[in-house]
């Protein structure tokens, strides 16, 4: 489906605050890092041994020799279902195993033919299947070129960047010992290193691409710059506090997918390691102004543009997905079809969360509770930090502050609203603390290099850290949220898992020593995945309290590949100032490009505090961000909505109802997002992707058929766009200027697209569960329009059973009708049509409604000719039936 609004909001610029850098390292600190990228590109050791090859159907083996050491690499090739190719290398005969990523993966990617076409003293040629599409490797020096017909999609190792450091015994005599191969020291922090070095590089070359994208998180544009003249980007699970916008440090996830994007393919890479990894971007391109480039044409001297990425990771294997799209939406499906997509998330996790460090005790929340119901703004969970457990032992409560919880909980859930609570994996060392000593008596503790149970500070102090990676530790986690081992916990309790990178205040880098234990593995081979399995076990853990019933909802921090699959996320500690409102948007558009949709950020910044102009307007914006979440730090005033004077809760106000009246639409697009793997909130190249310039934007984004933007010139992209508040239509292929007042919000709907709306909004949503539809029908020049209306239970399993209702909603020839899109399905709604409204309209003589048993009708009407706005009234269709409206 094509994309159906658009938003807008005007922002002033200020300058921001920097993070303590000093605390974290650059790549030439970072040993492994500062060694690669010493090396020069076009001298490479490698090449492929072409006697060594093996062709089966499913895979080609080849072994690969370094010319200098001799030391011999293993590469395996395969072609995977829809348009996939994997490489993979490993030491031919590592003196230990190598890690290679676990649970990632939501299975054994299947296989496709492979079939030689020619072979000769300098390489092979494979085919690829459809679209003359082949791979060939060429032997001296090793390279692979993916093509199709006579274009080269990339290259591997075209620049002779391939690294691969053998595991060796300490010391060996030939090879030459740089600093930090053995022991590595940061600050007052030493690296043990007893394996050596074992980083593995490798460089993809993108001939005829100028625009890459992905690898979060990072606090930057969405098109990636280029790190000729500075550090890579880094990707590094850590605790950032106060981090700097616009550079590339690591921040407290990393996905390794990488999108890259012309006029003609979108194509995508997978780098399957969790060890820390650095990422090098440079393109011929770069730094040329467009008048440049436009010399170089007028003189006949353009080069193709291309961009060329290298990948550096510290220890593992390489193990790569090369995604071969051509269209965007293919490369999220392949990409899904991977690492899976993004969770079906509970309705009513998709409006509004109330947050705070901390609510200070039952009488706080209460107070809170009933000023949302005096101001009448609706919400769904209001949250609990670290300060609402017994000593920030997790899994209990402040025996006074929080003394009934489930009096409290109680009484949320008597006007249907929700709570969450926060439990972190650092636990204290206590030996009063059930969680601490049942993980210390079963073994279940990271470890220390010496084979003690690793501790470092964090909230509570002295802390063990459970080691996730175990799957019988993820089960013991999971079986603490039964409603029986977590005191006080009730169905409408839900969890959200902090500082899980995981943070160790006095550790290196604020993490983990990278020598710690988890069994055999070190910490370094594992670091980044180490958040995933947090969430991964917490969300098994809500499923299971359930009886298998109930879907979880779990924030997390820390994220990897495939975290989609377990919850939402947040961007994390950002701060009151207008320009971590303003990368909110290009953070959240990443993250949405590899797979991870369920994404918000602090709504008012969590450090610092906001003017009243920059909290109204971050309501505004976050109203039309997938996770909509107000939080703030323990030293802030507090800022509940209606703590600003009337004027702005007023302002406040609309923007949650707003984000009400949508909540059918979101629980849409998170349903197609679920089943397809596309983003909920992406991009305009996404949908315009042969429209260059779109390529750069990220001050406007869609949510399907929406879009908003935050400047105030707002680029219309082709096709009519409405104004979802004023219903003023605007031509496309025009930038236009919008004045926006402090009462407004840029939202635009798409011609030719068809959006369901609940206009009753009540105190939370499940309260407006039966409550009727509106359906607002935009109609492109052709007067025609589409849409989807999805309603199930909204909080079971059940829609896998086929419990649900889908329905195509179509307008075309002056006839609106409702068709099921899964006759196999069974659900019944209480919920009903009672408006339509249509945009670009003309005024009709009569309309019909024609019921599924052929009954016809009359219904009422109102037409208003300035705007070209039909509103058909009370029509008063069962929203899961059949019908038909025509108009006359």
């Amino acid at each position: 489906m094509a994309p159906v609004l658009v938003l807008w909001m005007a922002v002033c610029l200020s300058g921001t605050w920097a993070v303590d850098k000093g605390n974290f390292k650059t790549c030439d600190q970072s040993a492994f890092c500062k060694r690669q990228r010493a090396l020069k590109p076009g001298e490479s050791p490698y090449r492929a041994l072409l006697e060594t090859m093996e062709l089966t159907n499913t895979r080609l083996t080849l072994q690969l020799i370094n010319d200098n050491n001799k030391v011999r690499l293993l590469l395996e090739l395969y072609r995977l279902q829809g348009n996939i190719t994997r490489v993979k290398i490993n030491e031919l005969k590592p003196l230990k195993p190598r890690y290679e990523v676990p649970d990632v993966l939501i299975r054994e990617p299947p296989t496709e033919p492979l079939s030689l076409l020619s072979q000769d003293e300098n390489g092979v040629v494979l085919s690829l299947g459809a679209e003359s599409q082949r791979v060939i490797v060429s032997a001296r020096p090793f390279r692979l070129d993916i093509m199709e017909g006579r274009e080269v999609l990339m290259s591997l190792n075209s620049r002779g960047l391939l690294a691969f450091e053998h595991l060796r015994m300490p010391k060996e005599e030939e090879e030459k010992v740089e600093d930090g191969m053995w022991e590595e020291t940061f600050k007052s922090h030493s690296d043990s290193k007893p394996n050596g070095p074992s980083a593995v590089s490798l460089d993809f070359s993108l001939p005829g691409v100028e625009h890459v994208y992905g690898i979060p998180e990072h606090a930057d544009t969405l098109r990636l710059k280029t790190t000729d003249n500075g550090d890579p980007y880094r990707l590094y699970n850590l605790d950032v506090f106060q981090y700097e916008l616009y550079n590339p440090m690591a921040l407290y996830g990393a996905v390794p997918v990488m999108l890259a994007h012309n006029a003609q393919r979108t194509t995508g890479i997978f780098w399957l390691n969790a060890a820390e990894t650095w990422v090098d971007i440079s393109s011929n391109t770069a730094g040329k102004t467009v008048f440049g480039k436009m010399l170089d044409y007028v003189q006949g001297s353009s080069e193709t543009p291309q961009t060329d990425v290298r990948w550096i990771s510290e220890s593992g294997i390489i193990d790569v997905f090369i995604m071969l799209g051509p269209t965007p939406k293919d490369v999220f499906s392949q990409y899904a079809s991977l690492t899976g997509t993004q969770s079906f998330p509970p309705l009513t996790s998709l409006g509004y969360h109330q947050c705070r460090w901390n609510y200070n005790d039952q009488e706080d929340v209460q107070s809170v509770d009933a000023g949302f119901d005096e101001h009448d703004i609706p919400y769904d969970f209001i949250w609990l930090d670290i300060e609402h457990t017994d000593g920030k032992r997790y899994f209990t409560w402040d025996p006074h502050k929080f003394a009934t919880p489930k009096e409290m909980l109680q009484g949320l859930m008597d006007k249907k609203r929700k709570m969450v609570a926060i439990v972190d994996p650092h636990i204290k060392v206590d030996s009063n603390y059930k969680i601490h000593n049942e993980i210390r008596s079963r073994g279940f503790y990271i470890k220390n290099k010496d084979g003690g149970d690793y501790e470092g500070w964090c909230w509570p102090g002295s802390a063990g850290y459970p080691d996730f990676t175990r799957a019988d530790m993820r089960a013991w986690w999971a079986s603490m949220f039964a409603y029986d081992q977590y005191e006080g916990s009730m169905e409408n309790l839900y969890t959200w898992n902090d500082m899980n990178e995981p943070s160790v205040f006095n550790g290196p880098e604020v993490t983990m020593h990278k020598d710690a234990m988890h069994g055999a593995w070190e910490h370094r081979d594992v670091h980044n995945t180490y958040g995933f399995y947090v969430q991964m076990a917490t969300a098994e853990g809500l499923i299971q309290r359930s009886g298998g019933v109930e879907r979880p909802f779990v924030l997390t921090r820390a994220f990897f590949a495939g975290s989609q699959r377990y919850g939402a996320v947040w961007t994390g500690d950002n701060a009151a100032e207008w320009d971590h409102l303003k990368i909110s948007i290009p953070m959240c558009l990443s993250l949405g490009l590899v797979g991870i949709s369920f994404c918000g950020a602090d709504v008012g910044g969590f450090f610092k505090s906001p003017s009243t102009e920059l909290l109204v307007r971050w309501y505004q914006t976050g109203a039309y961000q997938p996770f909509f979440r107000a939080h703030a730090h323990l030293d802030t005033p507090r800022r509940e909505p209606w703590l600003f004077g009337p004027e702005n809760t007023a302002l406040i106000r609309e923007a949650v109802r707003q984000r009400y009246t949508l909540m059918p639409y979101w629980y849409q697009q998170f349903y197609q997002a679920h089943r397809t793997g596309q983003p909920v909130m992406r991009p305009l190249w996404v949908e315009y992707p042969q429209d260059p310039a779109t390529f750069a934007l990220d001050d406007e984004f869609l949510i399907d058929l929406a879009v908003l933007g935050i400047s105030q010139t707002f680029l219309c992209v082709p096709q009519v766009w409405f104004d979802v508040h004023t219903f003023q239509k605007h031509n496309g292929a025009q930038n236009l200027y919008i004045p926006v007042t402090m009462s407004s919000i840029p939202v635009f709907q798409r011609g030719g697209s068809i959006i369901t709306r609940k206009l009753r909004v009540r105190r939370s949503s499940s309260c407006m569960e039966h409550d009727p539809y509106t359906l607002y029908v935009a109609l492109n020049p052709q007067r025609k329009a589409e849409g989807e209306l999805y309603i199930d239970d909204g909080h079971t399993f059940n829609y896998e059973k086929k419990e649900f209702i889908h329905r195509r909603l179509s307008f075309a020839n002056n006839i609106l009708s409702s068709v099921n899109l899964a006759p196999d399905a069974q659900f019944t709604t209480r919920s009903w049509i009672e408006r339509i409204v249509i945009l670009g309209a003309s005024k009709p003589s009569k309309v019909t409604l024609k019921a599924a048993d052929g009954q016809e009708s009359q219904i009422e009407f109102d037409f208003d000719a300035s705007m070209s706005v039909l509103t058909l009234r009370k029509p008063g269709m069962n929203s899961g039936a059949d019908w038909t409206v025509m108009l006359q």
